[in-house]
């Protein structure tokens, strides 16, 4: 991931960001320096949150990123996986139903949402719902497409 330019955010801009993340997520971001990270080659903006990357764009939503979820942990628009999709998730693979044993019931199709594992409640991805998140419990069927996950270009970024 090629930098092209860092800025540091306006105050109203942090206000803005906070704002969004503590009503759709139910988050309070915090952190001292807010500084806008853009890339030549992927077209994604994270924020660094204190020199960490704790949001990120995603398809033009701003997002925690994996590393955010973990310093931040979401009350909202959460769906959880049992042990046996850990590896998968953490991989890049999409959540399919089985794998599921909670989602919080705000979820809506085309929702950005945090994959956590059960035991300890570690974020592994950000991923986008394919379904309402009452639906997402069952026996088969693709209902949370992953686009962020642990180990990956993202989640390795450190300026």
């Amino acid at each position: 991931m090629d930098v092209t330019s860092r800025h540091h955010l306006r105050s109203d801009e942090i206000d803005e960001l906070a704002a969004s993340l503590a009503d759709h997520l139910g988050v309070d971001l915090e952190g001292e320096e807010f500084e806008r990270v853009e890339f030549a080659d992927v077209d994604r903006e994270v924020v660094l949150v204190d020199g960490e990357p704790l949001v990120a764009s995603f398809d033009g939503d701003r997002f925690l990123t994996v590393r955010g979820a973990n310093a931040f942990p979401p009350d909202h628009h959460v769906v959880t996986v049992d042990s046996g999709a850990i590896s998968f998730v953490s991989d890049g693979a999409n959540v399919m139903r089985p794998g599921i044993v909670d989602a919080t019931d705000d979820i809506e199709p085309g929702d950005l949402v945090v994959v956590v594992e059960e035991n300890h409640g570690k974020a592994l991805a950000v991923a986008r719902a394919e379904t309402h998140g009452e639906d997402m419990l069952g026996d088969a069927g693709k209902v949370v497409e992953n686009l962020h996950h642990v180990g990956d270009d993202l989640y390795e970024f450190h300026v």
